[in-house]
């Protein structure tokens, strides 16, 4: 059954969770669909993950489109949100529109992701009134990291717990239709979810979220560079990937790859006449 901003809504309604996990591609995208997740974000992370970054910060608009417009075209029934870059809406409310509609159109996704509170309420604002829905980011934002001086949990003092609730309740009033909360402690997450009508997707957040997201080469275990302590390891598939591409450079050097059987037929007396 295909997911939108109204599935959303309605689970939030329900107490029932939602699944989000990130793809940046095809193949990927239409596994996590078959597997019934509700939405698919094709996160900036794909800065790190797919382009060897060392963080967010170098992505494209560019890029979102180009990876974005391959995980829909893998998606049938997950609600497919892309993320906005950095510096893609910080600049103006002007280039934030042009930017998500830039976005929407490349892709053909159901919605876009940018980060920050009430800092970005304007902004969000006039991207929804341009019917593009948006999924706020709020918490540990990676676009950020410059500015926090590192991945670092956001909300633990009295400050930061109250800003993190203005700018929870910011977003929501300037029309997202749904809020990540990144790297914040689990009984102040739990409150966000408690006091907003729209549903908390949570990453580090704690089980008080009305949803989760993970970066799906984190919870695979495929992506070593960095692991946060939120990320449980659902598969090994990293490890059974690098086994496979053992056996398989093992069997190229001693010829049993590829096997007969592996090969196509004709009929040999052709090559009488070619030499």
């Amino acid at each position: 059954m295909k997911n939108t901003v109204a599935t959303f809504r309605a689970m939030k309604e329900k107490g029932e969770k939602i699944s989000m996990l990130t793809a940046y591609d095809y193949s990927t995208a239409k596994l996590v669909d078959q597997a019934g997740i509700n939405s698919i974000l094709v996160g900036d992370s794909l800065g790190n993950v797919m382009l060897g970054y060392g963080d967010t910060i170098p992505v494209t608009v560019e890029d979102m489109i180009h990876h974005g417009a391959a995980v829909v075209r893998g998606a049938s029934n997950a609600l497919v949100v892309v993320d906005m870059p950095f510096m893609s809406y910080q600049t103006s409310v002007y280039d934030a529109v042009v930017n998500a509609g830039r976005i929407m159109k490349g892709t053909r996704c159901a919605a876009v992701k940018l980060e920050g509170g009430v800092e970005v309420a304007d902004r969000i604002k006039a991207i929804t009134q341009a019917s593009i829905p948006v999924v706020a980011h709020i918490g540990m934002t990676p676009q950020s990291i410059n500015a926090f001086g590192g991945f670092k949990v956001q909300g633990k003092s009295m400050e930061q717990a109250r800003k993190l609730l203005e700018d929870a309740k910011a977003v929501e009033a300037a029309g997202a239709f749904a809020v990540t909360l990144e790297c914040v402690p689990t009984p102040l997450a739990r409150l966000v979810s408690e006091q907003l009508s729209i549903p908390t997707i949570g990453i580090g957040a704690g089980d008080g979220c009305d949803g989760q997201v993970l970066v799906y080469a984190d919870m695979l275990a495929m992506f070593s560079d960095f692991r946060p302590k939120f990320v449980r390891t659902f598969g090994n598939v990293g490890e059974m990937m690098t086994q496979a591409f053992k056996d398989y450079d093992a069997a190229v050097k001693d010829g049993s790859f590829p096997a007969p059987e592996e090969g196509y037929k004709m009929d040999e007396s052709i090559l009488e006449g070619l030499e």
